[in-house]
């Protein structure tokens, strides 16, 4: 069975909840935005503890080692059966500042020819509304699950 594991990181600017979200990179996401972007995760193994593998997927794709008082979100069952596990912590980092690794794929298609492309492109902080339209709609549960769950501690 697939799973992913990663980090919502978010922050409060004037009692104001922002989101970090990513954007793939390569070619097929060069010119899409809404519903495109991504909480930084990525696939793990059964003997790999969840929350350490979204620690390291989080530095591998953006450079910066997150840390705080995570909490645990619902998982999500994906259409294809994979499940994606994800933490929240509230973080602070400069969204500029993002260094991700790279993949390798034949691009053009069928040229023969490999590229290497940063797996993020870039993340930004946005608000709950715009960072609802942003996500991939399989992920914006957890978004959804963090706003209600700081509307409840407030």
């Amino acid at each position: 069975m697939k799973q992913s594991a990663g980090i919502l990181v978010y922050k409060f600017v004037d009692k104001t909840i922002f989101f970090l979200l990513v954007h793939p990179g390569g070619p097929f996401w060069k010119n899409k935005d809404l519903e495109s972007w991504s909480i930084p995760k990525g696939e793990f193994t059964e003997d790999e503890d969840a929350l350490d593998a979204a620690i390291r997927e989080f530095k591998e794709e953006t450079g910066f080692e997150v840390d705080g008082d995570f909490i645990k979100l619902e998982y999500v069952k994906l259409k294809s059966g994979k499940i994606v596990y994800v933490w929240a912590v509230e973080f602070e980092l400069d969204e500029t500042l993002i260094k991700s690794n790279d993949f390798e794929m034949e691009w053009p298609p069928k040229s023969g020819k490999l590229q290497n492309f940063p797996e993020i492109d870039r993340a930004e902080w946005f608000q709950t509304a715009d960072a609802l339209k942003k996500i991939n709609p399989a992920q914006a549960d957890f978004i959804v699950q963090m706003v209600s769950k700081i509307s409840s501690s407030l």
